[in-house]
């Protein structure tokens, strides 16, 4: 009843499935998992070469854990590929799920991505191929996004429910809302003040629970309902008109936190601004390919927004590793002076677009008009007025802009022109002198750099069909992307010709 010695050659040649089948036991060997059931009694019967190929295959398809199992009990080609008799009836779609947080929770949640990769190392692929482009796509987080009073209420119901003793505080202190009621409540929305009157009470809830928390010692799964509490409390909220807060009035804030939670149900989704005049809530997925391959180098998703989630940043996490002399393509997002600092610091070569400059007056003089002295210190604008840069590599001009003949096209301020330098700034001056000047810079660029959206192309899938992620977490979601990521690179590496020879891998 075996599945491929029956009807294994009806699977064609090239395709991911006949791969699994032939050498899944080679990529995804026992030892490659054998550190996560370090116990003698409790391993899994399910062994790790099977898992880790519907695993893959389950994200090359994009199939929820229910699907995917309907596939492995129907298809014949899921249970060829995973060497299964005709006759399986599967496993339960948790499996799958203990699978993952395995790995997760290992200290090499990638091992699926990094077996494929040394399989495409092995060949030489990629040997010679020094180009490596950089770029991020925003994927849709898996739940509804919240707005402040909805993630108010949610929250203290969420400690209500995961912090000890939480339960009666809120019963005896909390009036403003009925916590056994998990909806909004019903007030008269239009209404201004009705609007006011429940912020305030919601904010002065959440306030006497964290206050009455915050000398306790909890668990971590406390600890977090209580911080996510305080944080939920703060971001959107601002004191009432006239008032500072100290009298318990407050209202929907008229503005948006830069790292505002969207959810309390995934607080690690974010509002994400890929471009200006799009928002999306979500996460990033970053990635490095090789553009003349099209196959994933590496990948990373992170928040969408927050300290240490800048492409500038994650673009070079995706580079440690390789070997000086990249030459890197990105667009504006990558090109900060940090970031060219670094890549320069590496042995690499820098191809990316620099960000166009604004001026203050249509036209006008821009920051690189102005010449900058590093050694000493200043700064000299265009009629010969030279400053010192601030401590915080500022600029100001001041008073001595009010007889400048060229003020008209330099600054319309009161306060005269302000510059404010960023670090590494040479470095910048130069990569926009280059860029204007080398056509063949500007050639390579339009020639490899735009192959990259080949590649996140075949991540989204068709039509976009998988931008929706269906997991909550940097840490679940990541590790989707890496077994996307070992699925896509498969079925290239695969059509372009992946053979085994006696003990090495090869393309045809």
């Amino acid at each position: 009843m075996d599945a491929a010695a029956l009807v294994g050659h009806l699977v064609p040649r090239g395709s991911v499935f006949r791969f699994l089948a032939e050498h899944r036991g080679e990529v995804f060997a026992p030892e490659l998992f054998a550190d996560l059931f370090p116990a003698r009694t409790g391993r899994p019967s399910l062994p790790g070469e099977i898992a880790a190929s519907v695993l893959v295959l389950q994200a090359l398809h994009d199939l929820s854990d229910c699907e995917a199992i309907e596939a492995l009990r129907c298809d014949l080609r899921w249970k060829v590929a995973c060497g299964l008799a005709l006759d399986h009836g599967g496993f339960h779609p948790s499996t799958l799920t203990y699978w993952r947080c395995r790995l997760a929770a290992s200290d090499r949640p990638n091992r699926v991505f990094d077996a494929v990769r040394a399989v495409i190392t092995e060949t030489g692929v990629l040997q010679g191929k020094t180009r490596r482009a950089l770029d991020s796509v925003v994927p849709d987080d898996a739940v509804a996004t919240q707005d402040a009073v909805t993630q108010l209420i949610a929250a203290i119901r969420r400690v209500r429910r995961e912090v000890p003793g939480a339960g009666a505080l809120i019963t005896a202190e909390c009036g403003a809302h009925d916590y056994d009621d998990p909806g909004k409540p019903s007030i008269a929305w239009d209404d201004q003040a009705a609007r006011e009157v429940l912020v305030s009470g919601l904010v002065n809830d959440a306030n006497t629970v964290v206050n009455a928390l915050s000398s306790n010692e909890f668990d971590d799964k406390a600890s977090r309902a209580s911080a996510l509490l305080a944080l939920i409390s703060g971001q959107d909220v601002e004191p009432a008109e006239g008032s500072d807060g100290t009298d318990g009035r407050w209202r929907i804030a008229r503005k948006v936190a830069s790292d505002r939670v969207v959810s309390v149900v995934d607080p690690e989704a974010r509002h994400v601004h890929k471009i200006v005049s799009h928002k999306q809530d979500g996460y990033k997925a970053h990635v490095a390919v090789e553009p003349d391959t099209g196959l994933f180098t590496a990948g990373k998703l992170a928040k969408g927004c927050g300290e240490g989630n800048h492409e500038a940043v994650i673009g070079l996490e995706l580079l440690d590793g390789e070997p000086a002399g990249r030459e890197v393509l990105a667009d504006t997002a990558y090109g900060t002076g940090d970031m060219r600092a670094e890549l320069f610091g590496r042995g690499h070569c820098a191809v990316i677009k620099p960000m166009p400059l604004r001026s203050a007056v249509e036209g006008g003089f821009t920051v690189d008009d102005f010449a900058v002295d590093e050694a000493a210190g200043t700064a000299t604008c265009s009629n010969g007025l030279t400053r010192p840069i601030t401590t915080t590599r500022r600029v100001a001009f001041g008073v001595a802009c009010r007889s400048c003949p060229l003020r008209a096209r330099c600054t319309t301020g009161t306060a005269g022109r302000k510059l404010r330098l960023r670090n590494n700034d040479a470095l910048s001056r130069r990569a926009r002198a280059q860029w204007a000047h080398d056509e063949t810079l500007r050639r390579r660029y339009r020639q490899h750099r735009p192959m990259v959206e080949r590649s996140i192309a075949w991540l989204i899938g068709p039509k976009g069909r998988c931008r929706k992620l269906r997991y909550r977490g940097v840490a679940a979601n990541n590790q989707w992307l890496h077994t996307r990521m070992v699925g896509l690179n498969l079925r290239r590496v695969l059509n372009l010709g992946l053979t085994r020879t006696t003990r090495t891998w090869a393309i045809a």
